[in-house]
Protein backbone atom coordinates (compact mmCIF):
# COMPACT_ATOMS: atom_id res chain seq x y z
CA UNK A 1 0.00 0.00 0.00
CA UNK A 2 1.37 3.43 -0.94
CA UNK A 3 1.68 6.39 1.41
CA UNK A 4 -0.99 8.28 -0.58
CA UNK A 5 -3.58 5.71 0.53
CA UNK A 6 -2.88 6.69 4.13
CA UNK A 7 -4.14 10.16 3.23
CA UNK A 8 -7.01 9.31 0.85
CA UNK A 9 -8.40 6.30 2.75
CA UNK A 10 -7.49 7.03 6.37
CA UNK A 11 -7.02 10.81 6.46
CA UNK A 12 -3.45 10.55 7.79
CA UNK A 13 -1.33 13.59 6.85
CA UNK A 14 2.38 14.09 7.49
CA UNK A 15 3.24 10.39 7.85
CA UNK A 16 4.65 7.80 5.47
CA UNK A 17 4.05 4.07 5.38
CA UNK A 18 7.03 2.16 6.77
CA UNK A 19 5.69 -1.42 6.69
CA UNK A 20 2.60 -3.61 6.62
CA UNK A 21 2.10 -6.71 8.77
CA UNK A 22 -0.61 -9.33 9.11
CA UNK A 23 -1.00 -10.70 12.63
CA UNK A 24 -3.73 -13.09 13.87
CA UNK A 25 -6.16 -12.05 11.17
CA UNK A 26 -5.50 -8.34 11.71
CA UNK A 27 -3.73 -5.77 9.54
CA UNK A 28 -1.10 -3.45 11.04
CA UNK A 29 0.21 -0.42 9.14
CA UNK A 30 3.39 0.93 10.68
CA UNK A 31 3.78 4.63 9.88
CA UNK A 32 6.59 7.11 10.41
CA UNK A 33 6.43 10.87 10.85
CA UNK A 34 7.98 12.79 7.95
CA UNK A 35 8.93 15.98 9.80
CA UNK A 36 11.61 15.85 12.52
CA UNK A 37 10.57 19.17 14.10
CA UNK A 38 8.82 18.88 17.48
CA UNK A 39 6.97 21.23 19.77
CA UNK A 40 5.54 20.91 23.27
CA UNK A 41 2.04 19.41 23.27
CA UNK A 42 1.14 21.56 26.29
CA UNK A 43 2.33 25.07 25.43
CA UNK A 44 3.54 24.70 21.81
CA UNK A 45 7.14 25.75 22.64
CA UNK A 46 9.70 24.66 20.03
CA UNK A 47 12.70 24.33 22.36
CA UNK A 48 12.29 20.73 23.52
CA UNK A 49 14.46 17.71 24.44
CA UNK A 50 13.79 14.28 22.95
CA UNK A 51 13.28 11.58 25.56
CA UNK A 52 12.95 8.43 23.44
CA UNK A 53 9.91 6.94 21.77
CA UNK A 54 6.91 4.85 22.73
CA UNK A 55 5.26 2.44 20.29
CA UNK A 56 1.50 2.88 20.15
CA UNK A 57 -1.42 1.46 18.16
CA UNK A 58 -4.72 3.00 17.14
CA UNK A 59 -7.70 1.12 15.77
CA UNK A 60 -8.70 2.56 12.39
CA UNK A 61 -11.17 1.85 9.58
CA UNK A 62 -11.49 -1.91 9.02
CA UNK A 63 -10.72 -3.49 5.66
CA UNK A 64 -13.96 -5.39 5.13
CA UNK A 65 -14.44 -7.21 8.45
CA UNK A 66 -10.70 -7.34 9.11
CA UNK A 67 -9.55 -5.29 12.10
CA UNK A 68 -6.96 -2.71 11.06
CA UNK A 69 -4.43 -0.83 13.20
CA UNK A 70 -2.19 2.18 12.69
CA UNK A 71 1.11 1.74 14.54
CA UNK A 72 3.63 4.48 15.20
CA UNK A 73 6.67 5.17 17.40
CA UNK A 74 5.56 8.32 19.22
CA UNK A 75 8.27 10.71 20.36
CA UNK A 76 8.41 11.61 24.06
CA UNK A 77 9.60 15.17 24.56
CA UNK A 78 10.53 17.44 27.46
CA UNK A 79 9.74 21.12 27.19
CA UNK A 80 12.47 23.53 28.31
CA UNK A 81 9.82 26.18 28.95
CA UNK A 82 7.15 24.44 31.06
CA UNK A 83 9.22 21.43 32.10
CA UNK A 84 6.63 18.74 31.34
CA UNK A 85 7.43 15.43 29.65
CA UNK A 86 4.71 14.28 27.30
CA UNK A 87 4.14 12.20 24.22
CA UNK A 88 3.95 14.33 21.09
CA UNK A 89 0.51 14.74 19.56
CA UNK A 90 -0.37 12.77 16.44
CA UNK A 91 -2.62 14.43 13.90
CA UNK A 92 -4.76 11.41 13.08
CA UNK A 93 -5.96 10.63 16.64
CA UNK A 94 -7.13 12.54 19.69
CA UNK A 95 -4.85 12.55 22.75
CA UNK A 96 -5.31 9.58 25.10
CA UNK A 97 -7.51 7.74 22.61
CA UNK A 98 -6.93 4.28 21.16
CA UNK A 99 -8.72 4.89 17.86
CA UNK A 100 -8.18 7.25 14.96
CA UNK A 101 -10.42 10.17 14.04
CA UNK A 102 -11.52 8.31 10.90
CA UNK A 103 -12.68 5.38 13.05
CA UNK A 104 -14.65 7.74 15.28
CA UNK A 105 -16.38 9.31 12.25
CA UNK A 106 -17.38 5.87 10.94
CA UNK A 107 -18.78 4.84 14.33
CA UNK A 108 -20.87 8.02 14.52
CA UNK A 109 -22.23 7.54 11.01
CA UNK A 110 -23.23 3.95 11.80
CA UNK A 111 -24.84 5.11 15.05
CA UNK A 112 -27.42 7.06 13.05
CA UNK A 113 -28.75 3.79 11.66
CA UNK A 114 -28.09 1.19 14.37
CA UNK A 115 -28.03 0.69 18.11
CA UNK A 116 -24.87 1.17 20.13
CA UNK A 117 -24.56 -2.58 20.63
CA UNK A 118 -24.94 -3.29 16.90
CA UNK A 119 -22.24 -0.75 15.99
CA UNK A 120 -19.92 -2.09 18.69
CA UNK A 121 -20.39 -5.67 17.47
CA UNK A 122 -19.83 -4.72 13.84
CA UNK A 123 -16.64 -2.77 14.57
CA UNK A 124 -15.33 -5.24 17.14
CA UNK A 125 -15.14 -2.83 20.08
CA UNK A 126 -16.91 -2.56 23.42
CA UNK A 127 -20.32 -0.99 23.98
CA UNK A 128 -18.71 1.67 26.16
CA UNK A 129 -16.34 2.74 23.37
CA UNK A 130 -19.21 3.58 21.01
CA UNK A 131 -21.20 5.20 23.78
CA UNK A 132 -18.27 7.45 24.73
CA UNK A 133 -17.80 8.41 21.06
CA UNK A 134 -21.45 9.43 20.84
CA UNK A 135 -21.26 11.28 24.14
CA UNK A 136 -18.17 13.26 23.10
CA UNK A 137 -19.80 14.21 19.78
CA UNK A 138 -23.05 15.25 21.47
CA UNK A 139 -21.13 17.27 24.07
CA UNK A 140 -19.25 19.07 21.32
CA UNK A 141 -22.47 20.00 19.51
CA UNK A 142 -24.85 20.56 22.43
CA UNK A 143 -22.62 21.23 25.42
CA UNK A 144 -23.39 24.94 25.22
CA UNK A 145 -26.58 25.79 23.33
CA UNK A 146 -26.95 29.41 22.21
CA UNK A 147 -30.12 31.10 23.42
CA UNK A 148 -29.83 34.56 21.86
CA UNK A 149 -32.27 33.88 19.00
CA UNK A 150 -35.03 32.49 21.23
CA UNK A 151 -38.40 34.21 20.79
CA UNK A 152 -41.15 31.67 21.54
CA UNK A 153 -40.58 28.94 24.14
CA UNK A 154 -42.62 26.19 25.75
CA UNK A 155 -42.06 24.84 29.26
CA UNK A 156 -43.32 21.52 30.58
CA UNK A 157 -42.28 18.66 32.83
CA UNK A 158 -41.93 14.96 32.08
CA UNK A 159 -41.79 11.90 34.32
CA UNK A 160 -38.75 9.76 33.51
CA UNK A 161 -39.25 6.70 35.66
CA UNK A 162 -40.11 5.30 39.05
CA UNK A 163 -39.57 7.21 42.26
CA UNK A 164 -41.20 10.44 41.05
CA UNK A 165 -38.22 11.42 38.93
CA UNK A 166 -38.93 14.40 36.69
CA UNK A 167 -37.25 16.60 34.13
CA UNK A 168 -38.31 20.10 33.14
CA UNK A 169 -37.92 20.70 29.41
CA UNK A 170 -37.73 24.06 27.61
CA UNK A 171 -38.41 23.96 23.86
CA UNK A 172 -37.79 26.52 21.13
CA UNK A 173 -41.25 26.54 19.53
CA UNK A 174 -39.90 27.96 16.24
CA UNK A 175 -37.27 25.30 15.57
CA UNK A 176 -38.52 22.43 17.73
CA UNK A 177 -35.13 22.16 19.46
CA UNK A 178 -34.76 21.44 23.16
CA UNK A 179 -32.76 24.34 24.61
CA UNK A 180 -32.70 23.41 28.28
CA UNK A 181 -33.33 20.37 30.47
CA UNK A 182 -33.57 20.89 34.22
CA UNK A 183 -33.59 18.18 36.86
CA UNK A 184 -36.78 17.94 38.87
CA UNK A 185 -39.98 19.91 38.42
CA UNK A 186 -41.29 23.27 39.50
CA UNK A 187 -39.69 26.70 39.48
CA UNK A 188 -36.38 25.51 40.99
CA UNK A 189 -35.66 23.32 37.97
CA UNK A 190 -35.51 26.45 35.79
CA UNK A 191 -32.93 28.39 37.84
CA UNK A 192 -30.06 27.49 35.52
CA UNK A 193 -32.11 28.42 32.45
CA UNK A 194 -32.90 31.92 33.73
CA UNK A 195 -29.20 32.59 34.41
CA UNK A 196 -28.18 31.49 30.92
CA UNK A 197 -31.06 33.38 29.34
CA UNK A 198 -30.09 36.62 31.08
CA UNK A 199 -26.48 36.21 29.95
CA UNK A 200 -27.58 35.62 26.34
CA UNK A 201 -29.76 38.76 26.31
CA UNK A 202 -32.43 36.94 24.34
CA UNK A 203 -35.71 38.78 23.75
CA UNK A 204 -38.46 36.32 24.64
CA UNK A 205 -41.83 37.38 23.26
CA UNK A 206 -44.11 34.54 24.39
CA UNK A 207 -44.02 31.54 26.72
CA UNK A 208 -46.43 28.59 26.54
CA UNK A 209 -46.99 26.78 29.84
CA UNK A 210 -49.60 24.62 31.53
CA UNK A 211 -51.81 26.02 34.29
CA UNK A 212 -49.06 25.73 36.88
CA UNK A 213 -48.82 28.50 39.47
CA UNK A 214 -45.11 27.76 39.96
CA UNK A 215 -44.30 28.20 36.25
CA UNK A 216 -46.57 31.25 36.04
CA UNK A 217 -44.76 33.00 38.90
CA UNK A 218 -41.33 32.02 37.59
CA UNK A 219 -42.02 33.37 34.09
CA UNK A 220 -43.60 36.54 35.48
CA UNK A 221 -40.58 37.17 37.72
CA UNK A 222 -37.89 36.55 35.10
CA UNK A 223 -39.66 37.60 31.88
CA UNK A 224 -42.05 40.39 32.90
CA UNK A 225 -42.42 41.65 29.30
CA UNK A 226 -43.17 38.25 27.75
CA UNK A 227 -46.71 37.11 26.99
CA UNK A 228 -47.77 34.02 28.93
CA UNK A 229 -50.01 31.64 26.99
CA UNK A 230 -51.82 28.87 28.79
CA UNK A 231 -51.64 25.90 26.49
CA UNK A 232 -55.12 24.86 25.33
CA UNK A 233 -54.15 21.18 25.49
CA UNK A 234 -53.60 21.44 29.25
CA UNK A 235 -56.77 23.49 29.78
CA UNK A 236 -58.92 20.81 28.16
CA UNK A 237 -56.91 18.11 29.94
CA UNK A 238 -57.72 19.73 33.28
CA UNK A 239 -61.41 20.00 32.35
CA UNK A 240 -61.37 16.32 31.36
CA UNK A 241 -60.00 15.49 34.79
CA UNK A 242 -62.89 17.42 36.37
CA UNK A 243 -65.33 15.53 34.16
CA UNK A 244 -63.83 12.22 35.30
CA UNK A 245 -64.23 13.22 38.95
CA UNK A 246 -67.86 14.19 38.32
CA UNK A 247 -68.60 10.84 36.65
CA UNK A 248 -67.06 9.01 39.62
CA UNK A 249 -69.17 11.02 42.06
CA UNK A 250 -72.35 10.31 40.10
CA UNK A 251 -71.48 6.61 40.03
CA UNK A 252 -71.09 6.57 43.82
CA UNK A 253 -74.36 8.46 44.26
CA UNK A 254 -76.33 6.24 41.84
CA UNK A 255 -79.45 4.79 43.50
CA UNK A 256 -79.77 1.71 41.29
CA UNK A 257 -77.50 -0.92 39.81
CA UNK A 258 -78.85 -0.03 36.36
CA UNK A 259 -77.54 3.52 36.68
CA UNK A 260 -74.15 2.24 37.82
CA UNK A 261 -74.06 -0.26 34.95
CA UNK A 262 -74.75 2.48 32.39
CA UNK A 263 -72.09 4.81 33.87
CA UNK A 264 -69.49 2.07 34.18
CA UNK A 265 -66.96 2.08 31.34
CA UNK A 266 -67.95 5.51 30.02
CA UNK A 267 -64.88 7.37 31.25
CA UNK A 268 -62.98 7.23 27.95
CA UNK A 269 -66.15 7.85 25.95
CA UNK A 270 -66.55 11.17 27.75
CA UNK A 271 -62.99 12.17 26.96
CA UNK A 272 -62.98 11.12 23.30
CA UNK A 273 -63.59 13.46 20.40
CA UNK A 274 -67.14 12.60 19.21
CA UNK A 275 -65.73 12.05 15.70
CA UNK A 276 -63.57 9.21 17.06
CA UNK A 277 -66.34 7.20 18.72
CA UNK A 278 -66.26 3.64 17.41
CA UNK A 279 -69.54 2.67 15.72
CA UNK A 280 -68.68 -1.04 15.77
CA UNK A 281 -68.65 -1.03 19.56
CA UNK A 282 -71.77 1.16 19.86
CA UNK A 283 -69.76 3.80 21.70
CA UNK A 284 -72.03 6.65 20.63
CA UNK A 285 -75.15 4.82 21.85
CA UNK A 286 -73.54 4.02 25.19
CA UNK A 287 -72.46 7.63 25.63
CA UNK A 288 -75.90 9.01 24.69
CA UNK A 289 -77.59 6.65 27.13
CA UNK A 290 -75.30 7.74 29.97
CA UNK A 291 -75.90 11.42 29.20
CA UNK A 292 -79.68 10.98 29.03
CA UNK A 293 -79.65 9.30 32.42
CA UNK A 294 -77.49 11.96 34.15
CA UNK A 295 -78.36 15.61 33.57
CA UNK A 296 -75.29 17.01 35.46
CA UNK A 297 -72.97 14.76 33.48
CA UNK A 298 -74.61 15.80 30.20
CA UNK A 299 -74.32 19.47 31.11
CA UNK A 300 -70.61 19.14 31.96
CA UNK A 301 -69.92 17.09 28.82
CA UNK A 302 -71.57 19.53 26.42
CA UNK A 303 -69.90 22.50 28.10
CA UNK A 304 -66.54 20.75 27.75
CA UNK A 305 -67.11 20.11 24.04
CA UNK A 306 -68.28 23.69 23.53
CA UNK A 307 -65.13 25.07 25.16
CA UNK A 308 -62.86 22.73 23.20
CA UNK A 309 -64.38 23.62 19.86
CA UNK A 310 -65.20 27.26 20.37
CA UNK A 311 -62.65 29.14 22.47
CA UNK A 312 -59.71 28.78 20.07
CA UNK A 313 -61.65 29.04 16.82
CA UNK A 314 -62.99 32.60 17.07
CA UNK A 315 -62.16 35.19 14.42
CA UNK A 316 -60.40 37.58 16.79
CA UNK A 317 -59.62 38.26 20.43
CA UNK A 318 -62.74 40.35 21.24
CA UNK A 319 -64.94 37.51 19.98
CA UNK A 320 -62.93 35.06 22.08
CA UNK A 321 -63.34 37.28 25.16
CA UNK A 322 -67.10 37.34 24.66
CA UNK A 323 -67.18 33.56 24.18
CA UNK A 324 -65.11 32.92 27.33
CA UNK A 325 -67.30 35.21 29.45
CA UNK A 326 -70.45 33.54 28.12
CA UNK A 327 -69.04 30.04 28.75
CA UNK A 328 -68.08 30.90 32.33
CA UNK A 329 -71.55 32.35 32.94
CA UNK A 330 -73.15 29.12 31.74
CA UNK A 331 -70.79 27.04 33.84
CA UNK A 332 -71.69 29.07 36.95
CA UNK A 333 -75.38 28.84 36.13
CA UNK A 334 -75.13 25.03 36.02
CA UNK A 335 -74.59 25.06 39.82
CA UNK A 336 -72.31 22.04 39.46
CA UNK A 337 -69.52 22.75 42.02
CA UNK A 338 -66.70 21.34 39.88
CA UNK A 339 -67.72 23.47 36.88
CA UNK A 340 -68.21 26.58 38.99
CA UNK A 341 -64.67 26.29 40.41
CA UNK A 342 -63.26 25.66 36.95
CA UNK A 343 -65.04 28.75 35.58
CA UNK A 344 -63.51 30.87 38.37
CA UNK A 345 -60.10 29.43 37.52
CA UNK A 346 -60.47 30.40 33.85
CA UNK A 347 -61.57 33.92 34.75
CA UNK A 348 -58.57 34.29 37.06
CA UNK A 349 -56.20 33.42 34.19
CA UNK A 350 -58.28 35.16 31.53
CA UNK A 351 -55.42 37.19 30.03
CA UNK A 352 -53.09 34.19 29.73
CA UNK A 353 -55.77 32.13 28.00
CA UNK A 354 -56.75 34.87 25.53
CA UNK A 355 -53.08 35.69 24.81
CA UNK A 356 -53.21 32.80 22.33
CA UNK A 357 -54.81 35.27 19.89
CA UNK A 358 -51.69 37.44 20.12
CA UNK A 359 -49.26 34.51 19.78
CA UNK A 360 -50.99 31.35 18.50
CA UNK A 361 -48.54 28.91 20.06
CA UNK A 362 -49.04 25.82 22.19
CA UNK A 363 -47.06 23.11 23.90
CA UNK A 364 -48.16 20.56 21.30
CA UNK A 365 -44.61 20.25 19.88
CA UNK A 366 -43.29 19.88 23.42
CA UNK A 367 -45.77 17.08 24.15
CA UNK A 368 -44.47 15.33 21.03
CA UNK A 369 -40.89 15.79 22.24
CA UNK A 370 -41.83 14.34 25.62
CA UNK A 371 -43.23 11.26 23.87
CA UNK A 372 -39.97 10.91 21.94
CA UNK A 373 -38.00 11.12 25.19
CA UNK A 374 -40.09 8.34 26.73
CA UNK A 375 -39.75 6.21 23.60
CA UNK A 376 -35.98 6.74 23.51
CA UNK A 377 -35.69 5.79 27.17
CA UNK A 378 -37.89 2.73 26.77
CA UNK A 379 -36.02 1.43 23.71
CA UNK A 380 -32.70 1.81 25.53
CA UNK A 381 -34.11 0.13 28.68
CA UNK A 382 -33.04 3.21 30.63
CA UNK A 383 -29.75 5.12 30.86
CA UNK A 384 -27.06 4.61 33.47
CA UNK A 385 -25.23 7.78 32.42
CA UNK A 386 -27.52 10.72 33.17
CA UNK A 387 -25.33 13.23 31.31
CA UNK A 388 -25.48 11.06 28.18
CA UNK A 389 -29.27 10.84 28.50
CA UNK A 390 -29.62 14.63 28.70
CA UNK A 391 -27.34 15.15 25.70
CA UNK A 392 -29.46 12.70 23.68
CA UNK A 393 -32.54 14.77 24.52
CA UNK A 394 -30.89 17.90 23.11
CA UNK A 395 -30.28 16.06 19.83
CA UNK A 396 -33.83 14.75 19.37
CA UNK A 397 -34.92 17.45 16.91
CA UNK A 398 -32.19 16.42 14.44
CA UNK A 399 -33.21 12.74 14.63
CA UNK A 400 -29.60 11.68 15.18
CA UNK A 401 -29.05 9.08 17.90
CA UNK A 402 -32.67 9.76 18.76
CA UNK A 403 -34.35 6.38 19.08
CA UNK A 404 -31.35 4.07 19.20
CA UNK A 405 -29.10 3.15 22.08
Amino acid sequence: MSTSVLYHAYGIVGYELASTRFEDGETVFHVRRKDDGWNCPECGWLDVIRRGTTRRRWRTLPIGRRTTWIECDVQRIECRRCGVIRQANVGFAEPKKRHTKAFARLALQLSQMSTIQDVATFLGVSWDTIKELQKADLKRRYGRIKLKKLRWIGIDEISIGHGHRYLTVVLDLKTGAVVYVGKGKGAEALDGFWKRLAASRARILAVAIDMSKAYYRAVTDHLPKAKIIFDHFHIIKLLNEKLTILRRELFDEATSKLQQKILKGTRWLLLKDPKNLNAKHDEKKRLDRALQLNAPLACAYYLKEDLRRGLWSQNNRPDAEAFLDDWCSRAEASAIPILVKFAHLLLGYRSAILAWYDYPISNGPLEGTNNKIKTMQRMAYGYRDEEFFLLKIYALHECKYALVG
